[in-house]
This record gives structure tokens, sequence and C-alpha cells, in this order.
């Protein structure tokens, strides 16, 4: 067996045919690999220990992300959707930034819901303050938890409502996104407004978005629309990477029971209907949304913790979608001693 013919956990395709950069000499083994997996170094050089039949191996593992069709420094835009309110979205958006971060990638989120901003709360940015402006026309955008952020509630205050008709909405979108000043990203994380309205529409013909990711819960109306987000997302042609599904299950910290309050297997019912990829299945836990709403969400409030653990298991899924839709012919070197 040969470390190219190993296949991928997360796309079940051999990393030579994703492009994978291989060098191995005697029992070391360097890969480089088109997504972040920081968070399974150990499982996975169990892993191609066992399918290379030997006991043990010493495997380095280096991450560049693929050129992808961003634009300026950014190299990947992934639209984080939801068809309805309600959903988690902003949390999970915010939460697989952290954990694409955590996993060691160069990482940014924009807040793309203009009427209800949330991402400056949730970083834990501090009420009032405001972006650097460069040569009185660029935002630099703020840092929080290692990650890059822009948002417009950096730009009025909490009590300012966003009394505007679209086409203003539209054009705030677009300042936001022209005129600030992201460092090197590998991914830009673009927390959407839920529904398929102007912002939807204005990022799909303004930004070359690499993907898109549906968050939605399991219950029957959720469903619906997260249907809709698919569809709206296929119509602009922007790739679904795939649906996570958040409120999954309730497990009752006292006695330990677990309820399925919004239903069951929703998610993978949707994913499976449009055939994408059911990324990940999220608990209902009051911590996730009180950590969240505190401004140290889960993946750095507790970065050890189970639903840390599932958000950057999420989070390498979906970089690793991108590496299959962006992955250049193997490039592979053997040096055998």
């Amino acid at each position: 067996m040969k470390v190219e013919q190993f296949r991928d956990p997360y796309l079940g395709i051999p990393w030579g045919e994703l492009g994978a950069r291989v060098l191995v000499s005697g029992n070391q083994v360097g890969v480089t690999l088109g997504y972040p997996t920081l968070g399974r170094h150990d499982e996975l050089a169990v892993e191609l220990a066992a399918f290379l039949g030997v006991e043990r191996l010493d495997l380095e593992v280096q991450f560049v992300a693929p050129a992808g069709r961003g634009f300026g420094k950014v190299k990947h835009v992934v639209a984080v959707a939801s068809g309805k309110g309600g959903v988690g979205k902003s949390t999970t958006a915010v939460n697989l930034a952290l954990a694409l971060d955590a996993e060691g990638a160069k990482v940014g989120i924009l807040d793309a819901d203009i009427y209800g901003p949330s991402q400056g709360t949730m970083l834990g940015v501090q009420e009032g303050r405001r972006p650097e402006v460069k040569d009185e026309k660029y935002f630099v955008p703020i840092k929080a938890h290692g990650i890059q952020s822009m948002s417009m509630s950096y730009l009025v205050t909490e009590s300012t409502p966003m009394v505007w008709r679209g086409p203003m909405v539209s054009g705030a979108l677009q300042s936001l996104l022209s005129q600030t000043l992201w460092d090197e990203l590998d991914y830009l994380i673009v927390d959407m407004p839920p529904g398929t309205g102007d912002i939807q529409l204005t990022l799909s013909q303004k930004v070359p978005v690499s993907g898109a990711v549906i968050v939605t819960t399991p219950q029957d109306i959720a469903l619906l629309d997260a249907r809709k987000g698919v569809e709206m997302f296929r119509k602009v042609d922007i790739p679904v990477l795939g649906v996570v599904e958040n409120m999954s299950v309730y497990h009752c910290p006292s006695c330990g029971h677990e309820s399925h309050l919004f239903g069951t297997g929703g998610g993978a019912k949707v994913a499976e209907e449009f055939d994408v990829a059911l990324l990940g299945e999220l608990p209902l836990r009051i911590e996730i949304r009180e950590q969240a709403d505190g401004g140290t969400p889960s993946v750095v409030a507790d970065p050890n913790g189970d639903v840390a653990a599932t958000y950057r298991d999420i989070a390498r899924h979906l970089a690793a979608r991108l590496w299959a839709l962006d992955a250049d012919a193997p490039e592979i070197t053997m040096d055998d001693d």
C-alpha cells in the first residue's frame, strides 16, 4: 500500500487523487493536505499506520489551502446560511470560524446580517469599539479570539435600527466587502441573514463564493426552509458543501435521558435528498447559547469539550469538501531510504 492510496476519512477519495503532496522516508511520512487537521492528527496517524500495515509511523501533516476562487487576500469565501431564523445559524457560523482557526487555518468572519448583526456580541467585542480606518477609506478588521472580524454592529450603536430598503442593505454589504482590508485568509466565513432575499443575491453576484453551508434543525418547518436555501444556492451556481443539523438531541443533565425535541434525522434527509454531505449534528444545550451570548463561543470557552470537538469536526469536513472541489492533479514525491 502507498500513502497516496489512503482514502481521506471525510471524502472517501484517495489522497493522491486529491493532489496531496507526500514525502516518505523510512517510518516518517510527511503529507500536505488541502484542509486543516490539527485536532485529528493522532487519530489520522493511527489510521494511516493501520492502512500501511505498520505498527506505528511518525506523521507530519502540513496544511496549504487550495487557491480557491476568492478575492484579494482571501482564498475561500464560505457562506453559512439558513432558510429561516431561530436555528442557531450565527452561533454555528462563529463557532465554525473559531474551529477552523483552532485547526490551523487563517480565518475571518463577516457579519452579513445587516438588520440584526450579532457577531460583535458573540466575539466579545466591546460595545462602541470601532474598526481602525486606513487611508480614509478602508476598514481594518477587528481581531477577536484570534480571528479577523467585520460587522455592521461595529459601525452603528445597538440602539440604532436599520430601517433600510433592500437596495440600501445591498449597498451596505458591498461596502463591507469592498472596503475591509482583510489580511491573508484561508477562509472568510460569511454569516448570512436568514431567508433567500437581497443579501443572498448580492453576495452571489458580487463575491466569488466557494461554497455554502446550510444550518437547520430537525423540525419539519425548518427543513422546508433548508430545502429552499439549498435550491437558492444551486440556482446561482454556488456549491452547497453540506448541511449542519443544530439542536438535534437534548441530553438531560440530571438523568442522562435523550430527547429529540424537534424530531430526528431531518438534516440527514435533506442532505440525502440533495446529494450533499451531512457535515455534523449539534446537541441542544443551554451552554452553547450562553457562551455565545457571553462573548466566548463554545470552541474557545471549552476547547476540550465535546461540543467544541463536534464544531472542529464539522469545520474539517467542510474544508475537506472545498479541497475536493479545488483539488489539483497529484504531486507526489517519494524518498525511500
